[in-house]
């Protein structure tokens, strides 16, 4: 009898154990972190979303923060995001949001549950919070000083929220003036007692003087309020001639109906007699066309007030696209980094268009219509053209054709290629022309269903064109001497970081024109691709900025600008961090540093100084260069094993830095399964050894030839990282480089761990 129920009670287990490995297979939101991020200038947010969504509804925290006895004060400044872990004071829940960027906007349409007499204050109505849940398509907290249970999901372009209130006045406040963006003007119109209408200014991004675009909501309630109306915060002067300097602390509330109001700092309030433990429902239609688009967003994505239904069917579109890998073996941690990493991959960029197809066109406001397509924004390309783009091109094709769909659609209203574009806005940040890779690796990889010699025109002008050049700064002296001088006229700056950017985009450039069939434009690419090399300092073997007397700059420190400090001739890293971006080249760059020995002490030498920087774009890929040193490839497994757990785990802080929409979750993505595109346009990937037992890829056969793509490892326990053999399909795999073009028509790669 003992022996039966023994053996019933290990049947039991091993069914139990299946049955949980089946739910998490199907369910991998599960183990989504949404908190990882959220620290250490990650810029990620808890909020709920849906993929792609063009509406987040994310706990704004940033406004204040706790400071000398434990009074908050006002901590606006540079913040980026709209939530940061360590911050405890919060002032409302933000429905347009940015996640992993460095410069702050959005984070605006700020709803906020309260009890007792209304206050639009918010430093005064704000309240510290507990009990936070966060998940794919949801999140949840409790305001402390209200005793408020808030609980929100999205769908693509709207938000729902529910409060649950203790018995007495409760109160829902829409406010217009706090947020990120750099823009203040707003304007509001009271519908009735349960809805509300109008716009918000968003605009300067990194506070630059850029477009100004307004984004248009419509929020509905689900009970109406007893008392309801609008607030102004009031001017101050400083002389009877009324000359404004400023705002003084008062707010002045309009109650009940009020047409229409106009100013910086606004917000309207509905108030309600609750009933203890009784919830109303506020949910929020955003557009960026106009308010009557944003109510047909609401309309149509939200008919009903229906919070549980709105999350079901969020975390059913999460685990339709997280489900696209499935990991086994490893350990629970390492699920929740890889899938947190997807998670965040697939936050950005967003659907720009409303449910009738509309959207804003490029650098303007004529009102276009995608005609069926998705209309794609947020396009951080200086970041996500090394590693993002590419990861979708394999995983997520159906997305990214759409996102270079949109791409040259901007070129086609604006006249240019994006850069760094935002809700079809150009913000100009950062260095380069990331578009001509972001391209060219999507056509050769196989993704070739778009106008390619529209794309090459594009590409061609950006790299060409000598006079107004909206891309390629500098380009004069780029084009006659092949490198930029630090004295250009203007004061440019940051010469060798563009003069590389520019190099990597011209090698892509080239490859295109081969594949078109255009040797003689190949070969003017190509060469001008290798410019890097007039750079070359044999005294110090650094990329050193040059003068335009062809003079070396001096003084010149390798190590200036090692922690993110302004620094002469490069761009959020230094000497070192630029040494070896020529991921087009390595070969040639190998040859200027002395040799394979030369390169691999050099390359060696940029993680043993500590000058290698996980958290910056320039040299995410050097770890995986020293597979191109014979014998040498085990220091990349050992490398990108060190970097995985040195900087990556299941905590706020859980990331290098800023995510940069995606850019450094992607590394992740890679690194933990085995391979990794060295180079945009270049189709080998490289590889190390997986993280998992077992990684199965689900090709999509519209695009790809192959059904699955299997990556098995054998002996991965005790994070074993030396890789003892690998096979291909069966095959012995010598190379530490393998074809895309291989990998997507399906089959197994296999790797053996030395134990």
């Amino acid at each position: 009898m003992t022996s039966r129920l023994f053996s019933k009670s290990i049947l039991f287990s091993l069914v139990l154990i299946l049955s949980i490995s089946i739910i998490n297979a199907q369910n991998p939101s599960e183990y989504v972190n949404p908190f990882i991020g959220t620290s250490n200038f990650g810029a990620t947010n808890p909020g709920a979303v849906m993929p792609s969504g063009m509406v987040s509804v994310v706990p704004f925290n940033v406004a204040f923060k706790e400071g000398k006895e434990n009074k908050f004060e006002k901590d606006i400044g540079w913040n980026s995001r709209a939530y940061i872990a360590e911050n405890s004071f919060l002032t409302g829940f933000s429905h347009i949001n940015l996640s992993g960027v460095g410069c702050p906007d959005l984070g605006s349409i700020i709803t906020m549950p309260t009890t007792g007499e209304v206050e639009f204050d918010a430093e005064k109505h704000g309240s510290t919070y507990s009990k936070e849940i966060a998940s794919p398509g949801y999140f949840s907290n409790h305001l402390d000083k209200y005793s408020i249970k808030t609980e929100m999901s999205a769908t693509l372009r709207s938000g729902i929220s529910r409060y649950t209130f203790p018995k007495g006045q409760s109160n829902i406040l829409l406010n217009l003036g706090l947020g990120l963006t750099n823009e203040t003007g707003a304007m509001l119109r009271i519908v009735s007692d349960t809805e509300v209408e109008g716009y918000k200014l968003i605009g300067t991004f990194c506070y630059r003087p850029e477009d100004v675009r307004p984004v248009y909501f419509v929020a509905k309630f689900s009970k109406p309020a007893k008392n309801f109306g609008a607030w102004k915060k009031m001017p101050k002067y400083k002389s009877v001639e009324a000359d404004w300097v400023g705002y003084n602390d008062a707010y002045k509330p309009y109650k009940g109906y009020r047409h229409e109001m106009v100013g910086e700092d606004i917000g309207a309030y509905f108030s309600y007699d609750t009933e203890e433990g009784e919830s109303i429902d506020v949910k929020v239609g955003i557009s960026y066309v106009s308010i009557e688009n944003a109510r047909e967003n609401l309309e149509t994505e939200q008919p009903s007030f229906d919070l549980e239904n709105t999350r079901n069917a969020a975390v059913k579109e999460w685990n339709r696209l997280l489900s696209r890998i499935k990991v086994e073996g490893g350990q629970k941690e390492d699920k929740v980094l890889f899938y947190t990493a997807l998670y965040h991959l697939l936050l950005h960029p967003n659907i720009l268009q409303d449910v009738n197809g509309e959207y804003p066109s490029m650098e303007g406001y004529e009102v276009k219509n995608t005609n069926g397509k998705n209309r794609f924004t947020v396009f951080s390309l200086w970041d996500t053209y090394r590693n993002v783009h590419p990861f979708l091109s394999l995983v997520y094709p159906e997305l990214q054709i759409d996102m270079v769909h949109s791409m040259l659609d901007m070129y086609k209203e604006s006249g240019w290629l994006p850069k760094w574009e935002l809700l079809s806005m150009e913000m100009s940040v950062m260095v380069g022309d990331p578009a001509p890779p972001v391209l060219t690796d999507t056509y050769l990889r196989g993704l070739t269903d778009f106008d390619v010699n529209l794309a090459y025109e594009a590409m061609k002008k950006g790299a060409t064109q000598l006079e107004n050049n909206k891309l390629r700064p500098g380009i004069q002296f780029y084009d006659k001497m092949g490198i930029i001088p630090e004295d250009a006229e203007n004061g440019y700056g940051r010469t060798v970081s563009s003069t590389l950017e520019y190099n990597i985009s011209d090698w892509n450039i080239a490859q295109l024109a081969k594949a078109l069939g255009k040797e003689e434009d190949a070969r003017y690419f190509e060469n001008r691709s290798h410019s890097y090399r007039k750079y070359f300092d044999d005294t110090t073997q650094m990329l050193r900025p040059i003068m335009k007397d062809g003079s070396w700059l001096y003084p010149f420190n390798p190590e200036a600008g090692k922690n993110f400090e302004p620094v002469i001739g490069y761009v959020e890293g230094n000497a070192w961090q630029y040494r070896f971006y020529v991921p087009h080249d390595i070969r040639g760059l190998i040859g200027k540093l002395g040799g394979e020995k030369a390169f691999l002490n050099a390359l060696q030498a940029c993680f043993d100084t500590d000058n290698y920087d996980m958290a910056n774009e320039p040299d995410i890929t050097y770890p995986f260069l020293f597979n191109y040193v014979e014998g040498e490839e085990w220091r990349t497994q050992k490398t990108v094993r060190e970097l995985i757990r040195k900087y990556y785990f299941n905590a706020p802080d859980g990331l290098p830095g800023n995510d940069d929409t995606g850019t450094l979750s992607t590394w992740l993505l890679y690194g933990m399964m085995g391979f990794y595109p060295h180079c945009p346009g270049d189709m080998n990937y490289t590889l190390t050894s997986p993280v998992f037992d077992k990684i199965t890829i689900e090709l999509n056969q519209d695009f790809y030839e192959g059904e699955e793509l299997i990556i098995e490892t054998k002996n991965s326990e005790n994070d074993n990282f030396l890789i003892d053999k690998m096979t291909w399909n069966g095959k012995k795999q010598k190379s530490y480089f393998i074809n895309h073009a291989d990998l997507v028509k399906g089959g197994v790669l296999e790797f053996c761990l030395k134990k």
